[in-house]
C-alpha cells in the first residue's frame, strides 16, 4: 500500500478528534443533539485549522444511517464513503476554479433533486469567497430558501471578500489559529503512534513554524521524519527550519547588553556561515525579549524549562525594563524592513548594530539606571528654571531667529527641594513626621531608583502606625509591587525614617493624588506658563507677524530645574 501523509491519515473522522476547536465542536454538536440543523453553516479561519475537516464531519453527522447525531458510527456504508472521500450526496466545489455564473446556475439547477443515497445532500464550496459576483447573485436565492433536503457548508479564509447578503443567511463559526501547546501535544501523540522518537525541544519548534496550522505541523513533521530519518532532535529540526537556537539567542542578547559589537557581529558569521534564516533568527529574539519583560514584570512567572528560565533572570538582570522595551521595538520596525535592506544579512546586522547604538534616555532623578516602565511622567523635581520676564526689562535687539524646541519657559517662583533626609540614630531622636499630604516629597528625597521609584510615585500614603508604614496602590499599577521593589522601598523609608520600618501595601484608590499624578499637573501648568510666556515676547510676535508663522505649542517644552511641587 503507497505511503499516506501524515496530514491525510490524521484527518479527524469525527468531532472528538478535532484539536483547538472546541467552541465550534460545542456548538455543532448542541445544534446536531437538539435537532436544531440550520440549512447553512459557513467555516472562517487561516489555512490548515479544521475548515473543511469540519464541514465533512458535519455532513457524515447529517447522513449516518443511525440517525442525525454528533456522533455519527463510523461503520455504515454512509460513513465509510464520506471518510473515503466518494460518497455521492457530498458535493464538494473548489469556487476557485469553478468561479464562473453559468457553472453555479447549472449547480444551483441540480439542487431540485433529491438526494441518491443519504439524507441529506450536502453542498460543500471551499474557498467560496473566489466566487464572482454573477456567481454570488446566483446562489443567493437558493441559499436563502433551500429545498429541505439540502445543506449548505461553506469554508473560507478570507470572509471579508464575502457580500453581507451571503453571511446573514449563514450560521459563521470562526476558527481559531491553534495554540503552540496544543499542537505539540497533537505531534507527540502522532510519533508515539508512529513507533518514532522526539524530544519536547523539537516538537515545540514544529509547533511554532506551523504559526497556527495543524495541518503545516503534519507536513513539517513529514519533512522532519524525513531529514532526521526517523527521529526527531532538536538539532536536526532546527537545521531543517533554519531556525536559531534558544542558546545562541541567549548568547546574542547578552552580547547586545554587554555592548560587545565584535562579539554580535561573530554570532551574525556564524548564521552566515550555516545558512540560517536571518527573517527567522529577528523572530526568535524578538520572542525571548518578550519573555525577559514577562520574567521582569510578571511576579510569580516562570518558564516551564528551568534552563531557560534561569536563562531568562540573568537577562533581566543585565537588560533593564526600559532597555528590553526599546531592542524589542528597534527589533519590530527591522522585522518589518528586513525585506527592504540590501540582503537579509546586512538588513539583520543594522537591526543589531541599532540595538548597539540606542539606550533608553537617563532620568532626571534616576541617574543612569534606566529602570523603570510604563509612560514616563516628569518627576517631582522637574520645574522651569527662572527667566527673564518679557521684552520690557531687555535691551532693544534684532529679533532672533526661533529654534524649534529651546523655547525659554516663564519666571515662575519655585521652592528650594528640602535635602535628602539622612538616617538618624533612633536613640538620639524621633524619626520624622510622616503624613499623607506630604508623601510626594517624601517620595522625593528618597534614594531609589526605577521600579521602585515608580511603585512609590504611583502610590499614595495611607497610615503610619509606629514602626508600620502603610501605602496604597491603584489596581492599573499592582504589577510595580514585587518582593524586590517593595523590599527597596522599605530600606529606602528605614533610612528616611532612622529605624527599622515595615511596609504594608494594599490596592485600592486613594484619596490623595500620587506623586505621579502632582508631576503630571505640575508639568501642564508649567507648559501652559511656558506657552503664554512665548506668545506674549514681543520679539516672537515680530517673527510670526514676518513669517506668517504660528508657534508648535508641542514642541514648546518648559527648562527644568530640582524643584518640588509640593503636595
Amino acid at each position: 500500500m503507497s505511503y499516506q501523509v501524515l496530514a491525510r491519515k490524521w484527518r479527524p473522522r469525527d468531532f472528538s478528534e478535532v484539536v483547538g476547536q472546541e467552541h465550534v465542536v460545542r456548538a455543532l454538536t448542541n445544534a446536531l443533539d437538539s435537532d436544531r440543523l440550520h440549512h447553512a453553516y459557513l467555516f472562517t479561519g487561516t489555512r490548515g485549522v479544521g475548515k473543511t475537516t469540519l464541514a465533512r464531519v458535519l455532513a457524515k453527522c447529517f447522513n449516518c444511517e443511525t440517525g442525525v447525531s454528533s456522533r455519527p458510527c463510523g461503520e455504515c456504508s454512509a460513513c465509510r464513503e464520506l471518510d473515503e472521500g466518494r460518497f455521492v450526496d457530498l458535493i464538494e466545489v473548489d469556487a476557485a476554479s469553478r468561479a464562473r455564473v453559468d457553472e453555479t446556475r447549472d449547480l444551483m439547477d441540480n439542487v431540485q433533486f433529491t438526494p441518491a443515497r443519504g439524507r441529506f445532500k450536502v453542498y460543500l464550496i471551499d474557498e467560496v469567497h473566489m466566487f464572482s459576483t454573477h456567481s454570488f447573485n446566483a446562489l443567493l436565492k437558493t441559499l436563502e430558501e433551500p429545498p429541505s433536503h439540502v445543506k449548505f457548508l461553506l469554508a473560507t479564509t478570507d470572509p471579508q471578500r464575502l457580500p453581507v447578503t451571503v453571511l446573514s443567511r449563514c450560521l459563521q463559526f470562526n476558527l481559531k489559529r491553534v495554540s503552540v501547546d496544543d499542537i505539540a501535544a497533537q505531534i507527540e501523540i502522532i510519533v508515539t503512534d508512529e513507533g518514532m522518537s522526539a524530544d519536547a525541544g523539537a516538537t515545540r519548534l514544529l509547533a511554532r513554524a506551523a504559526d497556527g496550522s495543524l495541518r503545516d505541523a503534519l507536513s513539517l513533521l513529514d519533512q522532519a521524519i524525513a531529514y532526521g530519518a526517523g527521529t526527531l532532535e532538536t538539532d536536526t529540526v532546527q537545521q531543517m527550519l533554519g531556525t536559531l537556537d534558544q542558546d545562541r539567542v541567549f548568547e546574542l542578547l547578552r552580547a547586545l547588553a554587554q555592548g560587545d559589537a565584535n562579539g554580535v557581529m561573530e554570532h551574525v558569521a556564524q548564521m552566515a556561515a550555516q545558512a540560517l534564516d536571518f527573517s527567522t533568527g529577528l523572530g526568535g529574539l524578538l520572542s525571548t525579549l518578550q519573555l525577559v519583560a514577562k520574567s521582569q514584570l510578571v511576579s510569580g512567572y516562570a518558564h516551564p524549562e528551568l534552563s531557560v528560565d534561569d536563562q531568562l533572570k540573568q537577562l533581566g538582570e543585565l537588560l533593564s525594563p526600559e532597555a528590553v522595551q526599546l531592542l524589542y521595538q528597534i527589533g519590530l520596525v527591522g522585522s518589518r524592513d528586513l525585506p527592504l535592506s540590501p540582503d537579509p544579512q546586512a538588513g539583520f546586522e543594522m537591526v543589531l548594530l541599532r540595538m548597539l547604538a540606542f539606550r533608553p534616555a537617563d532620568r532626571p532623578d534616576s541617574g543612569s539606571d534606566g529602570g523603570g516602565v510604563g509612560r514616563t511622567v516628569p518627576t517631582l523635581g522637574d520645574a522651569p528654571a527662572p527667566v527673564p520676564g518679557s521684552a520690557a526689562s531687555a535691551q532693544e535687539s534684532e529679533p532672533a531667529p526661533l529654534s524649534s524646541r529651546q523655547e525659554t519657559a516663564p519666571e515662575i517662583p519655585v521652592e528650594q527641594p528640602a535635602p535628602p533626609q539622612q538616617p538618624v540614630d533612633a536613640a538620639d531622636a524621633a524619626p520624622p513626621a510622616l503624613e499623607p499630604s506630604e508623601w510626594s516629597r517624601v517620595v522625593q528625597s528618597l534614594d531609589i531608583a526605577g521600579l521602585t521609584r515608580e511603585l512609590a510615585s504611583n502610590s499614595v500614603l495611607v497610615s503610619v502606625d509606629d514602626d508600620v508604614i502603610r501605602v496604597r496602590l491603584s489596581n492599573g499599577h499592582a504589577h510595580l509591587n514585587t518582593a524586590k521593589t517593595s523590599a527597596q522601598l522599605r530600606a529606602a523609608l528605614s533610612a528616611y525614617r532612622g529605624r527599622e520600618t515595615r511596609l504594608d501595601v494594599d490596592l485600592g484608590e486613594g484619596a490623595y493624588d500620587t506623586p505621579a499624578e502632582i508631576a503630571v499637573k505640575v508639568a501642564r501648568e508649567q507648559k501652559t506658563a511656558a506657552i503664554a510666556a512665548i506668545e506674549g515676547d514681543p520679539n516672537v510676535q515680530s517673527l510670526l507677524d514676518a513669517f506668517e508663522a504660528v508657534i508648535d505649542h508641542d514642541s514648546v517644552e518648559p527648562r527644568s530645574t530640582g524643584v518640588d511641587s509640593g503636595a
